[in-house]
């Protein structure tokens, strides 16, 4: 099959592309980025936007008119949980995955903290062929760095990466022994695994619900304080230093955090980062303001405004690498309990784009170069993944964006179970309208194909 995107402004900030141009895919792989028009005689001619294309299933043509669109590598979630195996009622690895091709991603790598944990080889086989099975977008597994996420003995690292992990975590809970953590770190190391780091200590943050400060006083919920995070944000980046093994801190969320990660950077130590779009738009007043809605309820918690900022200039500055959904879907049943009682988790894949291009872009809090790159190359060279650009003979991972496209977030409407978003209701400018993956279109204006 051939594909040839017409007229988009391409930016792809590993290839150093940002011009107007046309792209040509043949099958799976990228052929041609050029600054001059492509042509595809008797193509079936798709824009997003207008009409639906007949017959596009069986089209082995497609002219996509991309005129004031933005066209980039195809996005890449290092952060999601799908539930699969065991909460089936809560995400299946099919409904997490059409969810990222709605959200205009083409990449996930799914946590372990399933049920049972992905610990063991078996479990990793069944994750990784059933995705394989469904292919709407690309699937990297992590697996657990404890038996059963349970922090007293290291998991089967070496059976696991045989299979196929690309990393290991706990996330959901700490490695609150750093003999372990230390060891984990070690044998990631030989098996060319990346560690991702849940840090929370959780003697300090046990019991509590929400960001320490405030508003917890004036709602009178049980707190979480700040230095939860950043003590053992310290510890594991002491424990990258010791062993000289990369390490990923997930969802960082407050700012002493993005400073000890930034001076570890400037010493030359191997850390990495992540931030979740939650963390970048919404402070520890959602709570108050949403009327306890568990929705607000997420772990890391919603920090303040000084952390937000401190966030973004963490972006800004080349501190944090990535953007992260940390998508973590719940049954409405679950999530409709009393503040204290609900679990923790907020869903992310359907609402991260229109969140970022309007919160982040429109507000002109990032540039939208930048943007794209933390949801391309940055969380693609964290994993050591070979995707996240556009260059000729790469994969043809493409997620096609309208930055103008006024959208309202709607829950009822995701492809993904889970209905825990604190966005519901929020209209907002930009939005993916296709996403392609390996040359196959696999969304268009939000539906699936």
């Amino acid at each position: 099959m051939k594909l040839v995107i017409k007229g988009g402004r391409i930016i792809s900030p590993g290839d150093r592309i940002d011009y107007v141009g046309d792209l040509l895919v043949e099958n799976d792989r990228i052929k041609r980025v050029s600054r001059k028009p492509i042509d595809i005689r008797d193509a079936v001619l798709v824009r997003p936007g207008g009409r639906p294309a007949k017959s596009l299933k069986k089209a082995d043509r497609i002219a996509i008119d991309a005129k004031g669109l933005v066209v980039a590598p195809g996005f890449i979630d290092i952060h999601v949980h799908f539930r699969e195996p065991g909460r089936e009622d809560a995400e299946t690895i099919e409904t997490g995955m059409k969810a990222a091709a709605a959200g205009g991603f083409t990449s996930v790598l799914a946590m372990p903290n399933t049920t049972p944990a992905n610990d063991s080889q078996s479990t990793t086989l069944f994750i990784l062929q059933k995705a394989a099975r469904i292919g709407l977008v690309h699937l990297f597994a992590a697996g657990a760095i404890t038996q059963g996420r349970e922090g007293q003995s290291l998991a089967a690292i070496g059976e696991m990466a045989e299979a196929g992990i690309v990393a290991i975590s706990d996330d959901g809970d700490c490695v609150m022994n750093g003999t372990m953590m230390r060891r984990a770190l070690e044998y990631a190391s030989d098996f060319g695994v990346r560690v991702v780091s849940h840090s929370e200590d959780r003697t300090l943050s046990r019991d509590g619900v929400m960001h320490e400060g405030f508003v917890s006083t004036k709602l009178g919920l049980p707190p979480i304080p700040a230095q939860a995070e950043t003590v053992m944000v310290y510890r594991d980046i002491s424990l990258s230093s010791l062993t000289d093994v990369p390490i990923h801190i997930a969802h960082v969320s407050t700012k002493e955090s993005v400073e000890l990660i930034r001076r570890a950077k400037r010493a030359g130590i191997k850390v990495t980062a992540e931030v979740t779009p939650h963390h970048l738009t919404l402070t520890d007043e959602a709570v108050d303001e949403s009327d306890y809605d568990t929705s607000t309820k997420v772990n890391p918690p919603l920090r303040t405004q000084d952390d937000i900022d401190a966030l973004i200039e963490g972006l800004l500055d080349g501190t944090i690498d990535a953007i992260a959904t940390d998508h973590a879907p719940h049954t409405t049943t679950d999530k409709e309990q009393d503040y204290v009682a609900a679990p923790f988790g907020i869903v992310g894949l359907e609402s991260a784009l229109p969140v970022c291009l309007d919160r982040l872009c429109a507000k002109k809090q990032l540039p939208l170069e930048l943007l794209i790159q933390k949801f391309t190359t940055g969380p693609a060279d964290v994993l050591g993944l070979n995707s996240g650009r556009l260059a000729k003979g790469a994969i043809a991972d493409i997620t096609v964006l309208d930055p103008k496209r006024e959208v309202t977030i709607d829950p009822a409407k995701f492809y993904s179970k889970g209905r825990n978003c604190p966005f519901d209701g929020w209209s907002l400018a930009g939005a993916p309208v296709c996403t392609i993956t390996s040359g196959q279109i696999k969304m268009l204006d939000g539906k699936l194909l």
